[in-house]
Protein backbone atom coordinates (compact mmCIF):
# COMPACT_ATOMS: atom_id res chain seq x y z
CA UNK A 1 0.00 0.00 0.00
CA UNK A 2 2.69 2.20 0.46
CA UNK A 3 4.29 2.14 -3.05
CA UNK A 4 1.06 3.13 -4.09
CA UNK A 5 0.66 6.26 -2.00
CA UNK A 6 3.90 7.04 -2.97
CA UNK A 7 3.12 6.76 -6.59
CA UNK A 8 0.00 8.51 -6.28
CA UNK A 9 1.78 11.31 -4.57
CA UNK A 10 4.32 11.81 -7.50
CA UNK A 11 1.55 11.90 -9.89
CA UNK A 12 -0.22 14.39 -7.87
CA UNK A 13 2.96 16.64 -7.93
CA UNK A 14 3.85 15.91 -11.89
CA UNK A 15 -0.31 17.19 -12.86
CA UNK A 16 -0.27 20.01 -10.32
CA UNK A 17 3.40 21.40 -11.92
CA UNK A 18 1.65 20.69 -15.69
CA UNK A 19 -2.09 22.63 -14.29
CA UNK A 20 -0.70 25.32 -12.28
CA UNK A 21 -0.12 28.41 -14.12
CA UNK A 22 3.39 29.30 -12.77
CA UNK A 23 5.20 31.84 -14.78
CA UNK A 24 2.41 34.91 -15.12
CA UNK A 25 2.20 38.97 -15.06
CA UNK A 26 -0.32 38.28 -12.34
CA UNK A 27 2.37 36.59 -10.33
CA UNK A 28 5.82 39.21 -10.97
CA UNK A 29 2.74 41.26 -10.12
CA UNK A 30 2.08 40.41 -6.85
CA UNK A 31 -1.70 39.88 -7.09
CA UNK A 32 -2.66 36.24 -7.12
CA UNK A 33 0.75 34.69 -5.30
CA UNK A 34 -2.04 32.68 -2.44
CA UNK A 35 -4.51 32.09 -5.41
CA UNK A 36 -2.03 29.95 -7.61
CA UNK A 37 -0.57 28.44 -4.36
CA UNK A 38 -4.17 26.90 -3.03
CA UNK A 39 -4.64 26.14 -6.84
CA UNK A 40 -1.42 23.65 -7.03
CA UNK A 41 -2.69 22.64 -3.62
CA UNK A 42 -6.10 22.06 -4.79
CA UNK A 43 -4.52 20.04 -7.85
CA UNK A 44 -2.28 17.96 -5.53
CA UNK A 45 -4.99 16.66 -3.69
CA UNK A 46 -7.43 15.63 -6.14
CA UNK A 47 -4.83 14.30 -8.13
CA UNK A 48 -3.66 12.33 -5.54
CA UNK A 49 -6.93 10.79 -4.66
CA UNK A 50 -8.14 10.15 -8.33
CA UNK A 51 -4.94 8.44 -9.27
CA UNK A 52 -5.11 6.35 -5.55
CA UNK A 53 -8.21 5.07 -6.39
CA UNK A 54 -7.44 4.62 -10.47
CA UNK A 55 -4.48 2.51 -9.75
CA UNK A 56 -6.31 0.55 -6.85
CA UNK A 57 -9.88 0.15 -8.51
CA UNK A 58 -7.94 -0.91 -11.81
CA UNK A 59 -4.70 -2.69 -10.27
CA UNK A 60 -2.87 -1.56 -13.41
CA UNK A 61 1.16 -1.00 -13.48
CA UNK A 62 2.66 1.84 -12.51
CA UNK A 63 4.38 2.61 -16.02
CA UNK A 64 4.17 6.38 -17.47
CA UNK A 65 3.43 5.28 -20.57
CA UNK A 66 0.05 4.13 -19.10
CA UNK A 67 -0.81 7.70 -18.31
CA UNK A 68 -0.08 9.13 -22.19
CA UNK A 69 -3.89 10.76 -22.55
CA UNK A 70 -3.95 12.08 -19.08
CA UNK A 71 -0.87 13.41 -20.23
CA UNK A 72 -1.78 14.72 -23.54
CA UNK A 73 -4.81 16.48 -21.65
CA UNK A 74 -2.89 17.99 -18.54
CA UNK A 75 -0.22 19.30 -21.01
CA UNK A 76 -2.92 20.87 -23.06
CA UNK A 77 -4.83 22.53 -20.14
CA UNK A 78 -1.76 23.64 -18.20
CA UNK A 79 -0.69 25.41 -21.98
CA UNK A 80 -4.21 27.12 -21.81
CA UNK A 81 -3.82 28.44 -18.72
CA UNK A 82 -0.36 29.31 -18.77
CA UNK A 83 0.82 32.67 -20.75
CA UNK A 84 4.29 34.01 -21.87
CA UNK A 85 7.07 31.47 -21.83
CA UNK A 86 5.39 29.33 -19.54
CA UNK A 87 2.61 28.83 -22.36
CA UNK A 88 5.38 27.80 -24.74
CA UNK A 89 7.01 25.52 -22.50
CA UNK A 90 3.80 23.72 -21.59
CA UNK A 91 3.25 23.65 -25.90
CA UNK A 92 6.03 21.77 -26.67
CA UNK A 93 5.44 19.43 -23.82
CA UNK A 94 1.70 18.82 -24.96
CA UNK A 95 3.02 18.76 -28.53
CA UNK A 96 6.10 16.05 -27.34
CA UNK A 97 3.01 13.91 -25.46
CA UNK A 98 1.04 13.47 -29.09
CA UNK A 99 4.25 12.13 -30.55
CA UNK A 100 4.39 9.81 -27.43
CA UNK A 101 0.48 8.93 -28.30
CA UNK A 102 1.03 7.92 -31.65
CA UNK A 103 4.16 6.12 -30.84
CA UNK A 104 1.90 3.95 -28.42
CA UNK A 105 -0.84 3.52 -30.82
CA UNK A 106 0.99 3.13 -33.72
CA UNK A 107 3.46 0.19 -32.10
CA UNK A 108 1.22 -2.45 -33.37
CA UNK A 109 1.89 -1.59 -37.19
CA UNK A 110 6.15 -1.57 -36.94
CA UNK A 111 7.23 -4.32 -34.18
CA UNK A 112 5.46 -7.37 -36.11
CA UNK A 113 9.04 -8.48 -36.30
CA UNK A 114 10.11 -8.07 -32.70
CA UNK A 115 7.30 -9.78 -31.94
CA UNK A 116 8.20 -12.52 -33.79
CA UNK A 117 11.66 -12.90 -32.52
CA UNK A 118 10.72 -12.77 -29.11
CA UNK A 119 8.05 -16.14 -30.20
CA UNK A 120 10.93 -17.63 -32.73
CA UNK A 121 10.77 -21.15 -32.03
CA UNK A 122 13.47 -23.70 -32.82
CA UNK A 123 11.64 -26.64 -35.55
CA UNK A 124 12.06 -30.28 -35.23
CA UNK A 125 9.71 -33.00 -37.99
CA UNK A 126 8.00 -35.21 -35.31
CA UNK A 127 8.33 -35.17 -31.63
CA UNK A 128 9.49 -38.86 -30.24
CA UNK A 129 7.63 -42.04 -30.18
CA UNK A 130 4.95 -42.52 -27.18
CA UNK A 131 3.25 -46.10 -26.31
CA UNK A 132 1.37 -48.03 -23.90
CA UNK A 133 4.12 -47.88 -21.67
CA UNK A 134 3.10 -44.01 -20.97
CA UNK A 135 -0.10 -43.00 -19.82
CA UNK A 136 -1.17 -39.64 -21.30
CA UNK A 137 -3.37 -36.92 -19.04
CA UNK A 138 -6.28 -37.71 -20.52
CA UNK A 139 -9.14 -36.83 -18.43
CA UNK A 140 -10.85 -34.05 -19.64
CA UNK A 141 -11.47 -30.86 -17.77
CA UNK A 142 -15.05 -30.45 -18.26
CA UNK A 143 -15.65 -33.89 -17.02
CA UNK A 144 -13.22 -33.52 -13.70
CA UNK A 145 -15.21 -30.51 -12.88
CA UNK A 146 -18.47 -32.04 -13.35
CA UNK A 147 -17.46 -34.45 -10.60
CA UNK A 148 -15.54 -32.07 -8.40
CA UNK A 149 -19.05 -30.02 -8.31
CA UNK A 150 -20.80 -33.02 -7.72
CA UNK A 151 -18.33 -33.76 -4.68
CA UNK A 152 -18.69 -30.10 -3.17
CA UNK A 153 -20.61 -31.41 -0.38
CA UNK A 154 -16.98 -32.10 1.02
CA UNK A 155 -16.64 -28.27 1.88
CA UNK A 156 -17.56 -27.22 5.23
CA UNK A 157 -19.99 -24.64 5.00
CA UNK A 158 -20.71 -25.01 1.61
CA UNK A 159 -23.10 -22.25 0.81
CA UNK A 160 -19.89 -19.82 1.09
CA UNK A 161 -18.33 -21.31 -1.41
CA UNK A 162 -17.70 -22.32 -5.24
CA UNK A 163 -15.59 -24.08 -7.13
CA UNK A 164 -12.67 -22.03 -8.76
CA UNK A 165 -10.51 -22.53 -12.05
CA UNK A 166 -9.08 -25.88 -12.89
CA UNK A 167 -5.46 -26.80 -13.94
CA UNK A 168 -3.58 -29.07 -14.90
CA UNK A 169 -0.22 -30.08 -12.84
CA UNK A 170 2.39 -32.78 -11.02
CA UNK A 171 2.19 -33.73 -7.16
CA UNK A 172 4.17 -36.54 -5.97
CA UNK A 173 4.83 -37.72 -9.54
CA UNK A 174 1.41 -38.09 -10.24
CA UNK A 175 -0.81 -36.05 -12.82
CA UNK A 176 -3.77 -34.01 -10.72
CA UNK A 177 -6.35 -31.46 -11.52
CA UNK A 178 -6.22 -28.82 -8.86
CA UNK A 179 -9.30 -26.62 -8.32
CA UNK A 180 -9.23 -24.06 -5.43
CA UNK A 181 -12.32 -23.34 -3.32
CA UNK A 182 -13.31 -19.71 -4.01
CA UNK A 183 -15.91 -17.38 -2.07
CA UNK A 184 -19.22 -16.88 -3.95
CA UNK A 185 -20.14 -13.07 -3.24
CA UNK A 186 -18.84 -10.11 -1.27
CA UNK A 187 -20.99 -10.95 1.64
CA UNK A 188 -19.91 -14.58 1.76
CA UNK A 189 -16.10 -13.48 1.63
CA UNK A 190 -17.13 -10.77 5.06
CA UNK A 191 -18.55 -14.36 6.95
CA UNK A 192 -15.88 -16.29 5.85
CA UNK A 193 -12.36 -14.01 5.33
CA UNK A 194 -10.56 -17.17 4.28
CA UNK A 195 -11.48 -20.38 2.29
CA UNK A 196 -10.87 -24.09 3.56
CA UNK A 197 -9.05 -25.65 0.66
CA UNK A 198 -9.01 -26.96 -2.59
CA UNK A 199 -10.35 -30.12 -4.98
CA UNK A 200 -7.77 -32.84 -6.52
CA UNK A 201 -8.64 -35.66 -8.78
CA UNK A 202 -6.56 -37.86 -11.41
CA UNK A 203 -5.58 -36.28 -14.73
CA UNK A 204 -4.83 -39.97 -16.12
CA UNK A 205 -7.66 -42.25 -14.09
CA UNK A 206 -11.39 -41.23 -15.19
CA UNK A 207 -12.27 -43.56 -12.87
CA UNK A 208 -10.96 -41.35 -9.52
CA UNK A 209 -12.79 -39.33 -6.94
CA UNK A 210 -12.13 -36.05 -6.23
CA UNK A 211 -10.64 -35.36 -3.12
CA UNK A 212 -10.88 -32.32 -0.85
CA UNK A 213 -7.60 -31.17 0.63
CA UNK A 214 -8.25 -28.46 3.88
CA UNK A 215 -5.63 -25.67 3.45
CA UNK A 216 -6.84 -23.00 4.61
CA UNK A 217 -6.18 -19.66 2.05
CA UNK A 218 -6.80 -15.68 2.45
CA UNK A 219 -5.56 -14.54 -0.52
CA UNK A 220 -7.48 -15.57 -3.33
CA UNK A 221 -8.69 -14.04 -6.57
CA UNK A 222 -12.38 -13.84 -4.84
CA UNK A 223 -11.79 -12.22 -2.50
CA UNK A 224 -12.00 -8.46 -1.64
CA UNK A 225 -10.43 -5.30 -1.10
CA UNK A 226 -6.82 -5.83 -0.13
CA UNK A 227 -7.01 -9.89 0.30
CA UNK A 228 -7.87 -9.92 -3.43
CA UNK A 229 -5.29 -11.81 -4.48
CA UNK A 230 -4.24 -9.71 -8.29
CA UNK A 231 -4.86 -6.61 -6.29
CA UNK A 232 -2.25 -7.80 -2.94
CA UNK A 233 0.50 -8.37 -5.98
CA UNK A 234 0.08 -5.44 -7.20
CA UNK A 235 0.16 -3.32 -4.24
CA UNK A 236 3.38 -5.11 -3.73
CA UNK A 237 5.11 -4.91 -6.93
CA UNK A 238 3.57 -1.53 -8.39
CA UNK A 239 5.65 -1.38 -11.63
CA UNK A 240 6.05 -4.81 -12.69
CA UNK A 241 4.28 -6.12 -16.09
CA UNK A 242 1.83 -9.04 -15.68
CA UNK A 243 -0.21 -10.64 -18.40
CA UNK A 244 -2.10 -14.08 -17.67
CA UNK A 245 -4.33 -15.40 -14.90
CA UNK A 246 -3.52 -15.60 -11.81
CA UNK A 247 -2.91 -20.15 -11.24
CA UNK A 248 -2.65 -22.02 -8.41
CA UNK A 249 0.08 -24.61 -7.65
CA UNK A 250 0.84 -27.20 -4.82
CA UNK A 251 4.46 -28.60 -3.56
CA UNK A 252 4.77 -31.89 -2.71
CA UNK A 253 3.36 -31.29 1.02
CA UNK A 254 0.32 -30.23 -0.38
CA UNK A 255 0.97 -26.51 0.29
CA UNK A 256 -1.07 -24.04 -1.94
CA UNK A 257 0.62 -21.02 -3.50
CA UNK A 258 -0.90 -18.52 -6.55
CA UNK A 259 1.74 -17.75 -9.25
CA UNK A 260 1.70 -14.96 -12.19
CA UNK A 261 3.52 -14.55 -15.22
CA UNK A 262 5.42 -11.16 -15.18
CA UNK A 263 7.37 -9.82 -18.20
CA UNK A 264 8.06 -6.81 -20.31
CA UNK A 265 6.57 -5.50 -23.08
CA UNK A 266 7.96 -5.99 -26.92
CA UNK A 267 7.71 -2.03 -27.66
CA UNK A 268 6.16 0.62 -25.84
CA UNK A 269 2.97 -0.85 -24.15
CA UNK A 270 2.26 -3.62 -26.80
CA UNK A 271 3.18 -7.26 -27.29
CA UNK A 272 4.21 -9.35 -24.20
CA UNK A 273 7.77 -11.18 -23.53
CA UNK A 274 7.61 -13.46 -20.07
CA UNK A 275 10.65 -12.98 -17.78
CA UNK A 276 9.62 -14.97 -14.57
CA UNK A 277 6.82 -14.92 -11.98
CA UNK A 278 5.46 -13.93 -8.63
CA UNK A 279 5.07 -16.90 -5.98
CA UNK A 280 2.63 -15.66 -3.54
CA UNK A 281 2.25 -17.92 0.18
CA UNK A 282 -2.21 -18.26 0.03
CA UNK A 283 -2.63 -17.97 3.41
CA UNK A 284 0.70 -15.34 4.67
CA UNK A 285 0.58 -13.30 1.43
CA UNK A 286 4.06 -13.12 1.63
CA UNK A 287 5.81 -13.01 -1.99
CA UNK A 288 8.50 -13.32 -4.05
CA UNK A 289 9.80 -12.20 -7.77
CA UNK A 290 11.18 -15.00 -9.25
CA UNK A 291 12.84 -15.77 -12.75
CA UNK A 292 12.36 -18.09 -14.72
CA UNK A 293 15.12 -19.86 -14.12
CA UNK A 294 15.18 -19.88 -10.39
CA UNK A 295 11.16 -21.36 -10.68
CA UNK A 296 10.60 -23.94 -7.46
CA UNK A 297 10.80 -27.53 -8.92
CA UNK A 298 7.13 -28.18 -7.77
CA UNK A 299 5.87 -25.48 -9.98
CA UNK A 300 4.53 -26.97 -13.44
CA UNK A 301 2.68 -23.51 -15.03
CA UNK A 302 5.46 -20.69 -14.51
CA UNK A 303 4.66 -19.38 -18.12
CA UNK A 304 0.80 -19.06 -18.10
CA UNK A 305 -1.30 -20.02 -20.89
CA UNK A 306 -2.39 -17.09 -21.71
CA UNK A 307 1.13 -15.57 -22.36
CA UNK A 308 1.95 -19.13 -24.53
CA UNK A 309 -1.43 -18.29 -26.51
CA UNK A 310 0.02 -14.77 -27.28
CA UNK A 311 3.77 -16.27 -28.59
CA UNK A 312 1.69 -18.90 -30.73
CA UNK A 313 0.34 -16.21 -32.48
CA UNK A 314 2.66 -13.84 -33.11
CA UNK A 315 5.30 -16.86 -34.17
CA UNK A 316 1.99 -17.63 -36.70
CA UNK A 317 1.06 -14.16 -37.56
CA UNK A 318 4.02 -12.15 -37.84
CA UNK A 319 6.51 -14.37 -40.27
CA UNK A 320 7.06 -11.65 -42.84
CA UNK A 321 5.40 -8.82 -40.86
CA UNK A 322 2.36 -6.64 -39.89
CA UNK A 323 1.52 -6.22 -43.28
CA UNK A 324 1.69 -9.45 -44.73
CA UNK A 325 -0.29 -10.54 -41.51
CA UNK A 326 -3.00 -8.61 -43.44
CA UNK A 327 -3.00 -8.52 -47.04
CA UNK A 328 -0.76 -11.55 -48.69
CA UNK A 329 -0.69 -13.98 -45.74
CA UNK A 330 2.37 -15.47 -47.26
CA UNK A 331 3.86 -18.51 -44.64
CA UNK A 332 0.84 -17.06 -42.08
CA UNK A 333 -0.49 -19.70 -40.00
CA UNK A 334 -3.08 -19.70 -37.36
CA UNK A 335 -3.11 -21.65 -34.29
CA UNK A 336 -6.10 -23.20 -33.48
CA UNK A 337 -8.93 -22.19 -30.55
CA UNK A 338 -9.23 -25.92 -29.38
CA UNK A 339 -7.12 -25.96 -26.36
CA UNK A 340 -8.66 -26.75 -23.00
CA UNK A 341 -6.70 -23.31 -21.19
CA UNK A 342 -6.53 -20.17 -23.10
CA UNK A 343 -6.83 -22.23 -26.57
CA UNK A 344 -3.56 -24.32 -25.38
CA UNK A 345 -4.05 -27.86 -24.20
CA UNK A 346 -1.25 -28.74 -20.85
CA UNK A 347 0.11 -32.00 -21.48
CA UNK A 348 3.04 -34.22 -20.20
CA UNK A 349 6.01 -36.02 -21.68
CA UNK A 350 7.88 -39.21 -21.12
CA UNK A 351 10.32 -37.28 -18.39
CA UNK A 352 6.95 -35.52 -16.46
CA UNK A 353 7.50 -32.23 -17.82
CA UNK A 354 4.32 -29.94 -18.60
CA UNK A 355 3.99 -28.34 -21.86
CA UNK A 356 1.43 -26.54 -23.77
CA UNK A 357 0.09 -28.13 -26.90
CA UNK A 358 -1.23 -25.91 -29.94
CA UNK A 359 -2.01 -26.86 -33.92
CA UNK A 360 -1.52 -24.30 -36.77
CA UNK A 361 -3.47 -24.62 -39.51
CA UNK A 362 -3.76 -22.30 -42.80
CA UNK A 363 -5.42 -19.10 -42.62
CA UNK A 364 -7.56 -19.90 -45.46
CA UNK A 365 -11.06 -20.76 -44.70
CA UNK A 366 -12.37 -24.39 -45.51
CA UNK A 367 -8.80 -25.81 -44.74
CA UNK A 368 -8.37 -28.73 -41.91
CA UNK A 369 -5.25 -29.53 -42.90
CA UNK A 370 -2.63 -28.88 -40.23
CA UNK A 371 0.15 -27.09 -41.09
CA UNK A 372 2.17 -27.73 -38.32
CA UNK A 373 2.39 -27.77 -34.13
CA UNK A 374 3.77 -25.97 -31.05
CA UNK A 375 5.00 -27.79 -27.87
CA UNK A 376 6.17 -25.03 -25.39
CA UNK A 377 7.91 -25.53 -21.87
CA UNK A 378 5.24 -24.32 -19.11
CA UNK A 379 8.36 -23.86 -16.60
CA UNK A 380 11.24 -22.43 -19.35
CA UNK A 381 8.91 -20.92 -22.31
CA UNK A 382 11.23 -22.30 -24.69
CA UNK A 383 9.00 -23.86 -27.85
CA UNK A 384 9.53 -26.14 -30.65
CA UNK A 385 7.92 -25.85 -33.57
CA UNK A 386 6.91 -29.32 -35.40
CA UNK A 387 6.53 -29.40 -39.04
CA UNK A 388 5.61 -32.99 -38.93
CA UNK A 389 6.27 -35.31 -42.36
CA UNK A 390 5.98 -32.73 -45.67
CA UNK A 391 5.41 -35.68 -47.31
CA UNK A 392 2.51 -36.17 -45.61
CA UNK A 393 -0.89 -33.74 -45.30
CA UNK A 394 -1.62 -33.76 -41.59
CA UNK A 395 -5.63 -33.23 -40.18
CA UNK A 396 -5.65 -30.30 -37.53
CA UNK A 397 -7.56 -30.52 -34.28
CA UNK A 398 -10.86 -29.08 -36.15
CA UNK A 399 -10.87 -31.92 -38.28
CA UNK A 400 -10.51 -34.90 -35.39
CA UNK A 401 -13.20 -33.21 -33.65
CA UNK A 402 -15.77 -33.13 -37.08
CA UNK A 403 -14.61 -37.15 -37.39
CA UNK A 404 -16.00 -37.91 -33.55
CA UNK A 405 -18.84 -35.97 -34.11
CA UNK A 406 -19.89 -37.67 -37.40
CA UNK A 407 -19.22 -41.25 -35.98
CA UNK A 408 -21.47 -40.59 -32.69
CA UNK A 409 -23.98 -38.62 -34.31
CA UNK A 410 -26.93 -40.50 -33.16
CA UNK A 411 -25.56 -40.49 -29.54
CA UNK A 412 -24.54 -36.68 -29.84
CA UNK A 413 -21.46 -37.20 -28.06
CA UNK A 414 -18.74 -34.51 -28.93
CA UNK A 415 -14.85 -34.58 -28.41
CA UNK A 416 -12.78 -32.68 -25.67
CA UNK A 417 -9.16 -31.68 -25.02
CA UNK A 418 -7.54 -32.98 -28.46
CA UNK A 419 -3.87 -34.05 -28.68
CA UNK A 420 -1.34 -34.90 -31.21
CA UNK A 421 0.83 -37.64 -29.97
CA UNK A 422 3.08 -39.70 -31.74
CA UNK A 423 1.78 -42.92 -31.03
CA UNK A 424 4.19 -46.35 -32.60
CA UNK A 425 5.76 -43.67 -34.69
CA UNK A 426 2.51 -42.09 -36.11
CA UNK A 427 0.96 -38.89 -35.72
CA UNK A 428 -2.44 -39.51 -34.16
CA UNK A 429 -5.14 -37.60 -32.66
CA UNK A 430 -5.90 -38.79 -29.10
CA UNK A 431 -9.18 -36.73 -27.38
CA UNK A 432 -11.89 -37.44 -24.78
CA UNK A 433 -15.15 -38.71 -25.67
CA UNK A 434 -18.11 -36.89 -23.63
CA UNK A 435 -22.18 -37.05 -24.16
CA UNK A 436 -24.45 -34.03 -24.12
CA UNK A 437 -24.20 -34.12 -19.94
CA UNK A 438 -20.14 -34.07 -19.82
CA UNK A 439 -20.06 -37.30 -18.71
CA UNK A 440 -16.55 -39.35 -20.20
CA UNK A 441 -17.92 -41.87 -22.11
CA UNK A 442 -14.32 -43.46 -24.14
CA UNK A 443 -11.19 -41.75 -26.00
CA UNK A 444 -11.02 -41.54 -29.59
CA UNK A 445 -7.53 -42.21 -31.36
CA UNK A 446 -7.11 -41.18 -35.39
CA UNK A 447 -4.48 -41.19 -37.49
CA UNK A 448 -3.48 -37.45 -38.53
CA UNK A 449 -1.96 -38.34 -41.52
CA UNK A 450 -4.86 -41.46 -42.65
CA UNK A 451 -8.01 -40.39 -40.72
CA UNK A 452 -9.62 -43.42 -41.86
CA UNK A 453 -7.20 -45.58 -39.20
CA UNK A 454 -8.86 -45.06 -35.75
CA UNK A 455 -9.86 -47.00 -32.78
CA UNK A 456 -12.05 -45.81 -29.20
CA UNK A 457 -12.17 -47.80 -25.99
CA UNK A 458 -13.09 -46.84 -22.51
CA UNK A 459 -9.87 -46.13 -21.70
CA UNK A 460 -6.42 -44.21 -23.76
CA UNK A 461 -4.48 -47.79 -22.97
CA UNK A 462 -7.48 -50.14 -24.17
CA UNK A 463 -7.76 -47.48 -27.08
CA UNK A 464 -4.11 -47.68 -27.51
CA UNK A 465 -4.20 -51.51 -28.17
CA UNK A 466 -6.67 -51.77 -31.14
CA UNK A 467 -5.21 -48.59 -32.73
CA UNK A 468 -1.86 -50.50 -32.38
CA UNK A 469 -3.89 -53.47 -34.54
CA UNK A 470 -5.38 -50.74 -36.67
CA UNK A 471 -2.42 -49.45 -37.63
CA UNK A 472 -1.40 -52.58 -39.22
CA UNK A 473 -4.47 -53.33 -40.61
CA UNK A 474 -3.86 -50.22 -42.56
CA UNK A 475 -1.61 -48.58 -44.66
CA UNK A 476 1.00 -47.20 -41.99
CA UNK A 477 2.65 -49.65 -39.22
CA UNK A 478 3.41 -49.27 -35.77
CA UNK A 479 6.79 -48.55 -36.18
CA UNK A 480 6.13 -45.29 -38.56
CA UNK A 481 7.84 -46.77 -41.56
CA UNK A 482 5.88 -47.70 -44.37
CA UNK A 483 9.08 -50.13 -44.98
CA UNK A 484 8.95 -52.03 -41.98
CA UNK A 485 10.03 -55.59 -43.03
CA UNK A 486 6.79 -58.30 -43.17
CA UNK A 487 7.88 -61.59 -41.90
CA UNK A 488 5.59 -65.17 -41.93
CA UNK A 489 6.04 -67.86 -39.03
CA UNK A 490 4.89 -70.75 -38.47
CA UNK A 491 4.83 -72.95 -34.95
CA UNK A 492 3.29 -74.14 -31.81
CA UNK A 493 0.81 -71.96 -29.88
CA UNK A 494 2.17 -72.75 -25.70
CA UNK A 495 -0.04 -69.86 -24.41
CA UNK A 496 -2.80 -67.30 -25.07
CA UNK A 497 -4.67 -64.71 -23.57
CA UNK A 498 -7.72 -62.75 -24.31
CA UNK A 499 -8.91 -59.02 -24.13
CA UNK A 500 -11.95 -57.59 -25.06
CA UNK A 501 -11.08 -54.31 -25.77
CA UNK A 502 -14.33 -52.11 -27.31
CA UNK A 503 -16.52 -53.94 -29.75
CA UNK A 504 -13.17 -56.52 -30.41
CA UNK A 505 -11.54 -58.81 -29.04
CA UNK A 506 -7.26 -58.57 -28.48
CA UNK A 507 -5.70 -62.02 -28.64
CA UNK A 508 -1.96 -62.11 -27.35
CA UNK A 509 0.08 -65.46 -27.93
CA UNK A 510 3.47 -66.67 -27.37
CA UNK A 511 4.90 -69.53 -30.06
CA UNK A 512 7.11 -72.11 -29.39
CA UNK A 513 9.77 -69.84 -31.60
CA UNK A 514 10.10 -67.16 -27.82
CA UNK A 515 7.69 -64.70 -29.77
CA UNK A 516 5.19 -62.97 -28.51
CA UNK A 517 2.03 -62.04 -31.18
CA UNK A 518 -1.05 -59.18 -31.01
CA UNK A 519 -4.13 -59.96 -33.39
CA UNK A 520 -7.67 -58.32 -33.38
CA UNK A 521 -10.51 -60.45 -33.79
CA UNK A 522 -11.92 -57.16 -36.21
CA UNK A 523 -8.72 -58.32 -38.14
CA UNK A 524 -9.19 -62.08 -38.40
CA UNK A 525 -12.37 -63.21 -36.50
CA UNK A 526 -11.35 -66.85 -35.92
CA UNK A 527 -8.42 -65.76 -33.86
CA UNK A 528 -11.25 -66.04 -30.58
CA UNK A 529 -11.37 -69.49 -30.46
CA UNK A 530 -7.05 -69.54 -30.99
CA UNK A 531 -6.03 -72.01 -27.70
CA UNK A 532 -3.20 -74.04 -26.58
CA UNK A 533 -1.92 -76.28 -28.64
CA UNK A 534 -2.47 -75.05 -31.83
CA UNK A 535 -0.63 -75.07 -35.03
CA UNK A 536 -1.13 -71.35 -36.88
CA UNK A 537 0.58 -69.94 -39.48
CA UNK A 538 0.47 -66.13 -40.05
CA UNK A 539 2.02 -62.71 -41.71
CA UNK A 540 3.87 -60.57 -39.17
CA UNK A 541 5.42 -57.10 -39.34
CA UNK A 542 8.74 -57.18 -37.54
CA UNK A 543 8.69 -53.75 -35.81
CA UNK A 544 11.36 -54.82 -32.91
CA UNK A 545 8.74 -54.80 -30.24
CA UNK A 546 7.79 -57.17 -27.33
CA UNK A 547 4.43 -57.94 -28.90
CA UNK A 548 4.33 -58.23 -32.93
CA UNK A 549 1.54 -57.27 -34.87
CA UNK A 550 -0.19 -60.29 -36.82
CA UNK A 551 -2.01 -58.83 -40.09
CA UNK A 552 -2.69 -62.17 -41.18
CA UNK A 553 -3.45 -65.93 -39.36
CA UNK A 554 -4.18 -69.20 -40.01
CA UNK A 555 -4.90 -71.94 -37.80
CA UNK A 556 -4.77 -75.15 -39.00
CA UNK A 557 -7.81 -77.09 -38.79
CA UNK A 558 -10.06 -74.17 -38.82
CA UNK A 559 -9.08 -72.82 -41.99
Amino acid sequence: MTKLLIASAVIAIIASVLLTPLITKKREEGQSKKVIGYFFIAVFVIGFIASGIALYVTKIDVNWLVFWPVIILLTLCGAFLASGIERKIKGILFLASLVVGIYVLSAPLWNANDKFKSAEMKEEVEIKPFDETQTPASVPPKFVRNKMKKAFGQVPNTSYYELGRLQIQKVNGEYVYIAPVEFSGFFKWMNGKTTPGYFTMSATDSADNPKFIAQEMKYVPSAFLNANLERHIRLQHPFLIFYGDVQLEIDDEGKPYYIRSYGEFVTARNGFDVKGIVLVDALTGKSEVVKLADVPAFIDGAVSPETVSLQNSYYGKYVHGYWNSMFGKKDVKLPSDEGTEANVSPIFDEAGDMYYFTDFTSPKEGVDSMLGYSLTNARTGEATYYTGNKDESYMDSQGNLQIIEKKFIEKKWAGEMPVLYNFYGEASWLTAVLDSNGFLQNYFIVSAANPEISAYATTPKEALKLYKTALSRGGSTVDGSSHAEQKNASGTVLRVYKERLGDFTIVSFLLNNGENYLVSAETEPLAIYLQEGDEVILTYNETGEQFLPVRSLIIKGLQ
